[in-house]
Order: structure tokens, then C-alpha cells, then sequence
């Protein structure tokens, strides 16, 4: 097992996917429907595979956590449903790895909660994402009864944190200085 070349495979994959050439919804219409008929999407492809190589680290996955939490983040934030669907239960994944380790998952919480912020204040995310996050992620967790209610307080927590980080976005081009104040309040 090296770490690096794996490091450097995650990294590097979750770079390609996230160009902006490739962002295929800022495209127009046209456009969007000459390269998906040329090309594809293949944000989905490598992000297929990224999925996969995750779940082949086995013990190893421990090493990537928190590290890899904001790459993973920033991948399942582009609006393909297809592409979040296969890569979101990463994060349940994660959070069983270092609950099995620590018994907690405070680490994993933390950084996705920063990176979050970041990602959110930057463009990404949207209403579906946070439903479709909270649904997977819930689901992983029904068959682990041991962790059931962590992962749920967590998804709590990252749902009302998504609402307040959207609304805020939103609000931030409002024209009503009061909408703005109240909706920073909230965020803090």
C-alpha cells in the first residue's frame, strides 16, 4: 500500500471532474446536447471509479480521513444526480471507518462541516443535494444500528447548516439590508 500514489489517484481525479470544462450545465442547451451525444459525461465515469477504488483501500481507508472528506465533497456537489447517488454513501463510509476506529466520528464531522461552509459560499450545492444527502446517508445508516443515532444527529446538524448556508446565498443578492441581517443571524 502506498499512500501518496493513492493520494495523488483521489486528488487528481477529483480535479478532472471538477473543471470547469467539464461543468456541462453552464453550457447551452445545444451545446450540452452535442457533447453528451459526442462524448458523455464523464464526470460520471470517473467518478464511478473513484467510488470504486475507495471501497477496494479496505483497512486503509482511515489514512484518507479527514483528508479526502473535502475532494469527496466537492465531487458530489455537481448537480448530477446519477454521480451523487454513487458517491455520497462514500461519506456514511467514511463515518464507519472512524467509528469502528475512535468509537466517534467528531474528525469527519468537523471537516465536512468546514468544508461545507466553503463549498456552499462558493456556487455549489442546492436544495436537492441536501434532500438526497440526508435520504442516502440515512439509509446507510438503517443497517447499523450501533451508529444510527450519531449519523442521525449528524445529518441534523448538516441539513440545518445547508438550509442557513443556501438561504444565505440567496439572500446575500436581496436588495432588503434587514432579509441579509436576519439571515446572518440565523447563519451564526
Amino acid at each position: 500500500f502506498h499512500l501518496q500514489l493513492w493520494n495523488n489517484y483521489f486528488h487528481l481525479a477529483v480535479a478532472f471532474i471538477t473543471q470547469d470544462s467539464l461543468q456541462l450545465e453552464h453550457f447551452s442547451h445545444a451545446k450540452y446536447n452535442k457533447i453528451q451525444n459526442k462524448y458523455g459525461d464523464m464526470r460520471r465515469l470517473i467518478g464511478f471509479a473513484i467510488r470504486d477504488m475507495w471501497y477496494k483501500l479496505g483497512q486503509n481507508k482511515i489514512c484518507f480521513i479527514p483528508g479526502m472528506v473535502g475532494p469527496i465533497l466537492e465531487m458530489t456537489l455537481i448537480p448530477e444526480v446519477e454521480l451523487r447517488k454513487a458517491t455520497i454513501p462514500i461519506f456514511f463510509d467514511m463515518m464507519l471507518c472512524e467509528y469502528q476506529r475512535t468509537g466517534e466520528i467528531k474528525k469527519f464531522e468537523n471537516e465536512i462541516i468546514l468544508k461545507l461552509d466553503h463549498e456552499v459560499e462558493g456556487g455549489r450545492g442546492d436544495e436537492h443535494y441536501m434532500q438526497l444527502f440526508e435520504s442516502i446517508i440515512t439509509e446507510c445508516a438503517s443497517q447499523y444500528p450501533g451508529i444510527f443515532n450519531l449519523v442521525e444527529s449528524f445529518v441534523s446538524l448538516v441539513k440545518g447548516l445547508l438550509e442557513k448556508l443556501l438561504d444565505y446565498r440567496t439572500v446575500m443578492n436581496d436588495e432588503s439590508k434587514d432579509n441579509r441581517m436576519s439571515c446572518t443571524v440565523n447563519l451564526l
